[in-house]
């Protein structure tokens, strides 16, 4: 082969139309992600993208909307339990996992539905 992969250039998760204002609270808000100006030739899709470190999320808008329930984003994160200790101060539900062996890691569903997964390596 004469082609090499070099990284994951972000991410997309679906959502239903007229949610960008959820998309916001939720990953600005809430989980601390920038948002990032979509291309003018984008915006008339509707839909929002973030950023955070390294890591682009974009949310797309689409219809009929279905949650991605199996299918997710796994986040690496540095201090989860600090980031579990924040969740609870902010109500939010989130399933713990300890089936990987090796990291500590947890579930949590976006406003619309979507799994995402977030972990730390020992």
């Amino acid at each position: 082969m004469y082609f090499q992969y070099e990284s994951i250039d972000h991410v997309q998760l679906a959502a239903p139309a007229g949610s960008e204002e959820k998309a916001r609270e939720f990953y600005k808000g809430l989980l601390g992600f920038q948002e990032l100006q979509k291309p003018e030739s984008l915006q008339k899709n509707g839909g929002v993208w973030f950023q955070a470190g390294q890591i682009q999320l974009h949310i797309g808008i689409e219809e009929p909307f279905k949650a991605a329930k199996k299918a997710h984003p796994a986040f690496r994160v540095i201090n989860l339990e600090e980031m579990k200790a924040y969740l609870r101060t902010e109500n939010v539900a989130y399933t713990e996992d300890n089936k990987l062996p090796g990291a500590e890691r947890f579930y949590m569903n976006d406003p619309f539905g979507n799994r995402l997964e977030f972990l730390e390596w020992e």
